[in-house]
């Protein structure tokens, strides 16, 4: 007769095993709960609504106690559950593209999540069809570009000729802009050349009789590239408790504003 030889676990094992998958699972739930805590950081949401958004959501993905530190480039979540135990990731955040439209749709997903209790799978495809969703397109971004530097040309007082020129300069900085984004360079860079190419335009096109002051063209094309949202989230930082992330934020604001000065500046100097 065949022997056959049987491994019959102890208790204390088959409690170590539901642990060991708990913890897979828990580990899947986090990472899931990361990838909305890093698209609404990347969006453009403040670091107090992104800490209490990944709160809240690893309570109702069955965390008995979520531990969250996040500043501009890093987010760092422990969680805890008898089931489980100790469960921690970190993820590096690199890069930014505001999507205020994007960043309610992540909102209006975390509080679907909270009240109604998705699956892991669920929760997945929600996600992915907010990330599918398109943006706008390139040609409207262009006229967009076009809209707010004629608007800001004719605001500080600059004539009707002044918005035009700002308005064809803004379109040439969108494309530039996306160029250099694709490269992946720093926003320093992109806005250093930006603001370079900005002033050299507004200068040539006075020169050459298509506009009637270089400054109002520039400060046109200079609201483009100011840095309102980071500015304004590193103040609501500091105010809501966060002040390592709200000074961060500021001081990347402010040598950001320096960088597009300095590059205007330049551009003066070599006309």
């Amino acid at each position: 007769m065949e022997e056959h030889s049987y491994h019959f676990f102890s208790p204390d094992e088959l409690s170590q095993l539901s642990r060991m998958e708990n913890a897979d699972r828990a580990n899947e739930y986090l990472y899931r709960v990361l990838d909305i805590g890093q698209y609404m950081l990347q969006c453009g949401g403040e670091v107090s609504r992104v800490e209490d958004s990944i709160r809240r959501l690893c309570i109702a993905f069955g965390a008995e106690r979520a531990d969250v530190f996040t500043i501009t480039s890093s987010i760092v979540v422990t969680i805890y559950a008898q089931s489980f135990g100790a469960v921690t990731q970190t993820r590096r955040i690199t890069g930014s593209a505001y999507d205020l439209h994007r960043l309610e749709q992540l909102n209006q997903l975390s509080r679907r999540i909270c009240a109604q209790r998705l699956s892991l799978e669920e929760t997945e495809a929600a996600l992915r069809e907010i990330v599918a969703t398109p943006q706008y397109s390139f040609g409207v971004q262009l006229l967009t570009y076009a809209l707010i530097s004629s608007s800001f040309s004719l605001f500080f007082g600059g004539s009707w000729l002044d918005a035009a020129a700002s308005g064809v300069i803004g379109v040439g900085l969108k494309c530039l802009d996306r160029v250099i984004r694709r490269t992946e360079a720093s926003a320093f860079l992109s806005a250093l050349l930006c603001s370079c190419l900005g002033g050299l335009l507004a200068g040539l096109a006075v020169h050459f009789h298509l506009g009637d002051n270089v400054d109002m063209i520039s400060i046109g094309n200079i609201m483009l590239l100011i840095p309102g949202i980071a500015l304004t989230n590193s103040l609501r930082d500091m105010f809501s408790g966060n002040t390592i992330s709200g000074l961060m934020r500021f001081i990347e604001a402010i040598l950001l504003a320096l960088t597009i000065a300095f590059g205007f500046a330049l551009a003066a100097s070599l006309l």
